[in-house]
């Protein structure tokens, strides 16, 4: 999805380069999974192409777990860039955050399975598509972050933009929910899923404050 780019902050160590250009795209990949079998279950319910997709990325979160503990160790037997490596660490932690939320929501779905009325399908799709847009440059972002400093602003923004988007659509998914003839149980349980996707977005924008902290430190 994305051109690799020579990771300049680690240039002695290609391994190093490979592996977190590698946890980021595992990233990417998994907002892309996300989104697909979100739609999937809004359009079938649990079927088995749903329930594929969530172990997917189940996969997918695990590998980077595993990059993100080789990095860390990384960093520290080869005593790579020792003014930045704790900030390095934070930003690898924080986005792997962002992982385990998207994982969080799908298997939420996966086992709770709520029935969701067509009505709401459209505000789901919504509220998704903004979630993914902005783990979308958050990815860039990051990834700026190794390889041109200056181009971290901006894509931090698009991040910003989008999870006042997915504010907005989650704030227009609950209020047609509430407004709904639903018995309060069930609206109560979609509330809660739609609160499992926007948190993607929430935690997108907590990784996005982090970041501009860690670029400014860096552009000093």
């Amino acid at each position: 999805m994305f051109m690799k780019k020579k990771l300049s902050l680690f240039s002695k160590s290609r391994a190093l380069e490979a592996e977190i250009e590698e946890f980021l795209q595992k990233l990417s990949d998994s907002a892309l999974t996300f989104q697909s079998a979100v739609a999937a279950y809004l359009r079938d319910g649990a079927t088995n192409e749903f329930e594929l997709m969530v172990q997917q990325l189940g996969e997918l979160e695990s590998r980077d777990d595993a990059l993100r503990r080789s990095i860390e160790t990384q960093l520290y037997r080869q005593t790579l860039i020792p003014e930045s490596r704790g900030d390095v660490l934070g930003l690898l932690e924080t986005l792997d955050q962002v992982h385990g939320l998207m994982e969080a929501g799908l298997y939420a779905l996966s086992i709770e399975k709520p029935l969701i009325p067509e009505p709401f399908v459209p505000h789901f799709q919504d509220l998704v598509e903004a979630c993914v847009h902005s783990v979308d440059h958050l990815v860039l972002a990051s990834r700026a972050f190794f390889t041109n400093i200056d181009e971290v602003s901006e894509h931090l923004q698009r991040v910003m933009h989008f999870e006042k988007e997915a504010d907005k659509a989650g704030t227009i998914l609950k209020r047609a929910i509430f407004e709904s003839d639903l018995d309060l149980a069930r609206k109560m349980h979609l509330k809660s899923f739609a609160e499992y996707i926007d948190d993607v977005a929430d935690g997108t924008e907590d990784v996005a404050d982090r970041l501009s902290i860690y670029a400014i430190k860096r552009a000093i």
